[in-house]
């Protein structure tokens, strides 16, 4: 959709919502603040996290639902580098940065309203408390834009409920030592927030309001439960560039570059586990639905691991290989542009042999992968090819468990413990000298064209 397009639907799904909510309907505003939302989310670091991801993760759910889906990645520092002046006005107030951190105020520096405290609270958030990326930092201070934004709009309790589904998409937290889990903590904040600010709620409520923000919550991930593992590892693609900036750079991002990239995420894979991905609180969703949210993100999750370790081991030979050339080899030296369609573009599969008595995936998570990397992935991405030709050469000539090892021995590399020569004389020497040559011919394509 257009960027036109984008904020008149921001602004149908806000003045849907906040008119079911009883709240006060100001053109005037509310197309302010879905101006303000769009912008914002169609930044130039935004690939996963952009307007269709707010309006998928709204569809489908009552009126708190859409307006907290609407703001609720609003804030996204790492991948913004920074917040944009035109929301940073709505936090700047309860805010500092320090040291390259940001930083709850204190009193008397801080000037605390309602809004702020009750975020506050529903946060476990205190003053003066650092705010860490990965702990819910845009998260609070996205529920603290939602609720000065429309504080003029909608009464106090519904902004607490908005506050509360946000605070829920504070995604991957492990279940503390203590056994509660992070809706429990939530249920606990909602009631301390109902006597101090008298917002009028029973225990049943408050529990309705936390399992909303649990519906809320698994539809923002609802990725991981995808039925096919191509569409997850289409939306890990999106989701790559928009934490390695460098990608953008088409053609011109190094072969170390891309690595890292790979290796971020297939670190990512391997710490996620289906249970910190999806919640349950008081039968929502019901134990069927969510145990086959679990199945499914645990068929997911094997199989990015394998073909995102695969992929890394790959690249790590071809980086290794790099070095004998230079420190900072963009990776289209090794492999040769993207495909472009107004121009014919000569990559490094063109020089890779068939495997004429390949090895053959001994499981069915293997076979899926190999058809992943041979085939490519279902969606085109602006940084990288939907196939994987060198990957899938070394595993249909050296088989997956093997390939494994080397992942092993790629990552050592990767800290420092084994050269570059190290590895290479660790890997196979048909490969090594096979992808050696492909390179060698994809430069001696090159120079025939240059002497025309």
């Amino acid at each position: 959709m257009s960027i036109a397009t984008d904020k008149q639907k921001c602004l149908d799904c806000l003045a849907q919502s906040i008119a079911d909510l009883q709240g006060q309907v100001d053109n005037e505003q509310l197309t302010k603040i879905s101006n303000l939302i769009i912008q914002t989310m169609t930044g130039p670091w935004r690939s996963f996290h952009t307007p269709n991801h707010i309006f998928e993760v709204g569809a489908g759910g009552d009126a708190i639902e859409v307006i907290s889906a609407l703001f609720h990645d609003l804030v996204y520092v790492q991948v913004d580098q920074g917040i944009s002046v035109n929301i940073s006005r709505y936090i700047s107030p309860y805010i500092k940065e320090d040291r390259e951190q940001l930083v709850i105020l204190e009193p008397p520096e801080l000037q605390e309203d309602v809004i702020f405290q009750i975020v506050l609270m529903l946060f476990g958030f205190s003053h003066g408390q650092a705010l860490l990326p990965m702990s819910g930092q845009n998260e609070f201070l996205s529920a603290i834009i939602a609720g000065k934004a429309l504080e003029n709009i909608l009464p106090l309790a519904k902004l607490t409920e908005i506050a509360a589904c946000i605070e829920a998409t504070i995604p991957f937290r492990p279940q503390p030592a203590s056994g509660l889990t992070s809706s429990d903590l939530l249920f606990g904040r909602l009631v301390n927030a109902n006597e101090v600010f008298q917002l009028g709620w029973n225990d049943d409520e408050i529990a309705e309001i936390v399992k909303r923000s649990v519906r809320l919550s698994n539809r923002d991930v609802e990725n991981f439960a995808s039925p096919n593992s191509s569409h997850f590892l289409n939306n890990t693609w999106n989701l790559i560039p928009e934490t390695n900036h460098d990608l953008k750079n088409v053609n011109s991002y190094t072969v170390h570059g891309y690595r890292v990239s790979m290796q971020k995420m297939e670190g990512f894979m391997n710490f996620l586990s289906p249970e910190i991905v999806f919640r349950r609180y008081r039968n929502e969703p019901d134990e069927k639905s969510y145990y086959k949210l679990l199945a499914q993100t645990k068929q997911n999750l094997e199989v990015s691991r394998l073909y995102l370790g695969t992929k890394l081991t790959s690249i790590a030979i071809l980086e290794a290989l790099s070095f004998r050339i230079g420190d900072d080899i963009p990776l289209s030296t090794m492999m040769g542009e993207l495909p472009r369609e107004d121009k014919l573009v000569i990559g490094l599969e063109k020089f890779l042999p068939e495997i004429t008595d390949p090895h053959l995936p001994s499981t069915p998570i293997e076979a899926e992968v190999l058809g992943l990397l041979e085939k490519g992935r279902t969606v085109d991405s602006s940084y990288d090819i939907k196939n994987s030709p060198v990957a899938t050469f070394m595993v249909k000539a050296i088989g997956f468990s093997e390939m494994q090892r080397m992942l092993g021995l790629s990552k050592e590399f990767f800290k420092g413990n084994l050269t570059h020569e190290q590895l290479i004389a660790n890997c196979d020497s048909y490969v090594i000298e096979t992808i050696k040559n492909a390179v060698v011919q994809l430069f001696d394509s090159r120079k025939a064209a240059l002497s025309q």
